[in-house]
Formats: C-alpha cells, sequence, structure tokens
C-alpha cells in the first residue's frame, strides 16, 4: 500500500520520542528532515505532505531518521545550522553554532560603529560562525580566525568562502595567543568552558557527538579562559574590547580571572534569553 510522506513523517515523530527527544524538538526534526531531502519549505510540506513518497524518498529518509534516533544532532545529518540569519556549515568536527552565541555580536555592535575599519580575532573559530557574521555586520573589519584544530579550520573557510569573506578574513592555525600578532581592536571567543566533572549530564547529542576538545576545559571548564583573559591584556590595542562567552553558573570565576589580569575591566556581563550570564564585555585600559 502507498505511504504518504505525512505518513513518514508521523512515524519519525514518534520514533524520535521514543528516543527521548523532547516532543517539540522531535515534531521539528521530523519536519526539517523531510524538507531537507524535498528540498521543501514548511509551506509546500503542509500542503503536499499527503503526496505519495516515493521508493528513494522512503529509503532515504528512514536512513536520516535512524541517525537521529540514535541521538546525532541534526545539524551533523543535514551539514547546516542557521546563525545570524545565515547558513553556517557544520560538521562533526566542529561544535554546532548556538543562538547564545550570538550575544559576541551583538556586544560588539554596541562597542563599535558598523563603519569602523576595526581589526578582530576571533579565537576558538570552529565553524567560523562569529567571524563570518562579524565580516557581514563589519564590512570595513580585518578578521583573523583562529582555532587549534586544522579540521575545524577546514571548515571555517569554506564558511567564509561561501559567504564571500575570503578577502577580509584569514583563517590560521594557532594555541590562543601563540604565533598570533596583534594588536587587534577587538578580540571575540567562544572558548571551550564545560567542567570535565560535568561530561556524564551532558544530552547524548553533545557528550557523544560533539567535539570534546571545543567543549571541555578542565574540572572547572576555566581553564582555556583564564589564558584567554591573560592573553588578551598584551594582545588588545588600548581602550581595546574583549567578549567572551562563558558557561551558566561561571561568572564568579570570570570575575577572579579578570581581577588577576592586569588592565583589563568588566564593562558588563551579557545574558542569554534565560536570563542567564553567559558572555563577559571587558575593555583594555591604559593609565
Amino acid at each position: 500500500m502507498a505511504t504518504e510522506i505525512n505518513d513518514l513523517v508521523a512515524d519519525a515523530r514518534r520514533r524520535f520520542r521514543a528516543a527521548g527527544i523532547p516532543p517539540d524538538e522531535a515534531a521539528l526534526d521530523a519536519r526539517l528532515l523531510a524538507q531537507h531531502l524535498l528540498g521543501w519549505d514548511a509551506a509546500r510540506l503542509l500542503t503536499h505532505g499527503d503526496e505519495t513518497a516515493t521508493a528513494r524518498f522512503h529509503d532515504d529518509y528512514e536512513s536520516l531518521v535512524a541517525r537521529r534516533v540514535a541521538r546525532e544532532p541534526l545539524a551533523y545529518i543535514t551539514g547546516c545550522r542557521e546563525f545570524w540569519n545565515l547558513n553556517i556549515e557544520v560538521t562533526p568536527a566542529v561544535l554546532i553554532p548556538r543562538p547564545e552565541t550570538e550575544l559576541l555580536i551583538e556586544a560588539a555592535l554596541e562597542q563599535f560603529e558598523r563603519t569602523q575599519a576595526i581589526r578582530i580575532l576571533d579565537m576558538c573559530t570552529g565553524s567560523g560562525c562569529v567571524a563570518v557574521g562579524l565580516g557581514r555586520e563589519f564590512p570595513r573589519a580585518t578578521i583573523v580566525a583562529s582555532d587549534i584544530s586544522e579540521e575545524a579550520l577546514a571548515v571555517a573557510r569554506r564558511n567564509v568562502a561561501r559567504h564571500g569573506l575570503a578577502g577580509r578574513v584569514q583563517c590560521t592555525r594557532a594555541d590562543l595567543f601563540v604565533d598570533i600578532e596583534g594588536p587587534f581592536d577587538l578580540i571575540v571567543s567562544n572558548p571551550p568552558y564545560v567542567p570535565t566533572i560535568d561530561a556524564k549530564s551532558l544530552q547524548p547529542e553533545v557528550r557523544e557527538f560533539e567535539p570534546p576538545a571545543a567543549l571541555f576545559a578542565g574540572e572547572d571548564g576555566m581553564r582555556i579562559v583564564k589564558r584567554l583573559v591573560k592573553g588578551a591584556g598584551t594582545a588588545l590595542a588600548p581602550e581595546g574590547i574583549l567578549i567572551f562567552e562563558f558557561g551558566a553558573g561561571q561568572e564568579p570565576a570570570v570575575g577572579s580571572a579578570l581581577s588577576q589580569a592586569s588592565g583589563l575591566t568588566l564593562l558588563e556581563l551579557k545574558r542569554d534569553l534565560q536570563d542567564i550570564p553567559r558572555a563577559a564585555v571587558v575593555q583594555r585600559r591604559v593609565l
């Protein structure tokens, strides 16, 4: 008997829920996987979902559904994720962009005029999503996007090229500030900050699929942040700005790290949509 596309999507939704995926996410993922394969938008799936599924769609959809049932993240299955209204390529070599990381770009826009010809360092760039977002928002900026992972930089370079920024964004391999030449007007970073002791409590999508080097930073999660803060004092231009993301509940540790850094002043803590302090805005003050 012929099977409608809607029937396959409904079955996927049930299987996702049985696998432990929350109901709202299960429904969305089932639909998005179908749209991804068909090349349809939500409106077309709504109006044409009663069409008979082809044998090829049935087999291909089943393959993708099985991967999601195993808790592989949707972004790795589809190969992309939206960030700052931009389509960003993602692979298992990079962290999947999160909405809270957009705070880095929002904060940068509050500190600088779009027309300024600023020099930016995006440290721990991963997919390059922040560098690409900043490159689009600051058309006169030049950007260095650095990461210790050459596999991540390959993804970042493709995203930079996809969005027409290869002339202004340089992707370079570096261990934080080693071999990075400042000064920079703006340094942004979404560094690893998850405490290793929290690994078991993470969702399977994160714990089993995302790159550990982009997630974990010692028992307290502060190992990279401390190095970032320490190095920024000399890499920033006078009155330059450092903006970095950190984990929930880490604001006291961030404050402690900044108090030990020479010449850095905390301007603001930016909060995410859950009202959790999530990003620090810091300035290099020169007396």
